[in-house]
């Protein structure tokens, strides 16, 4: 893998996550208390570094052929779930990700719970929500982030796409204080969705003991085939049976 597919792919994958997180931890400080939602994202920051600090060195150690198989696997069933909700998306069988529809409901939900202190944290329901929030699409940034970079060897490189992606996202929710309605989310996960099925079938095939012609120049060529059998999809659903407007989806944290 290219250096550049590899920023790419990090950076892409990782920034669909921090959008997510993003959108919680600004619905927690807007509807609640911007201090305790902090506080929050900090705590997950602290536990997301320690699962760092143990995993890193324990994946990297792992035998390149056993990690690619099993690597590979994962990867292809995340990025053929995000295909088919992407694929449908397009096609108009599903309802777009809306960042506004979902900051409104955490907004809502967040209004109307109760309001408790524990400790040094004045409302325990924003703390909680901003913490939930950022641990569970933090641990895929950390899961993409030392996947591919074992994967490609380059934790760095990898790394340093993750931390831009995050960074990036995070100052625009900053700068504006409002859902990142404006981030094409719906684009970047169907590319996403394709790399990571392209990347998965790669190193699957790789890590079972086959060989690409053209070994890593195979990558670019498995990752444009899956493209245009997706593109392809789209197109045939958008010209079949006319279905109904779909009703606006509601994405729980977590959720794609």
């Amino acid at each position: 893998m290219t250096h550049g597919a590899l920023f790419l792919a990090v950076f892409l994958a990782c920034a669909v996550e921090a959008v997510e997180a993003t959108t919680i931890v600004l619905a927690a400080g807007t509807a609640r208390e911007w201090r305790s939602a902090t506080i929050g994202l900090i705590a997950a920051l602290i536990v997301l570094a320690g699962i760092v600090a143990i995993l890193g060195p324990a994946v990297s150690s792992l035998p390149l052929r056993g990690l690619r198989l099993v690597v590979g696997a994962l990867l292809l069933v995340f990025g053929l779930q995000w295909l088919r909700k992407a694929i449908l998306r397009a096609s108009g069988f599903k309802a777009v990700h809306d960042e506004d529809q979902i900051f409104a409901d955490e907004v809502l939900a967040a209004q109307s719970a109760p309001r408790e202190q524990r400790g040094f944290v004045g409302d325990w329901y924003a703390f909680t929500l901003s913490f939930k929030g950022v641990l569970l699409e933090g641990l895929e940034v950390v899961f993409i982030t030392l996947t591919f970079g074992t994967n490609a060897h380059d934790v760095g490189l990898a790394s340093l796409a993750a931390i831009a992606a995050v960074v990036a996202v995070a100052g625009m929710g900053v700068a504006v204080r409002a859902p990142l309605a404006r981030v094409p989310e719906n684009a970047m996960k169907f590319v996403v969705g394709i790399m990571l099925t392209g990347f998965g079938t790669f190193w699957g095939v790789e890590g079972a003991g086959a060989a690409w012609p053209g070994n890593d120049a195979a990558l670019p060529v498995v990752v444009v085939v899956v493209a245009l059998f997706a593109f392809g999809l789209v197109a045939m659903m958008r010209h079949s049976n006319v279905m109904p407007a779909p009703p606006p989806e509601v994405t729980m944290v977590g959720q794609r």
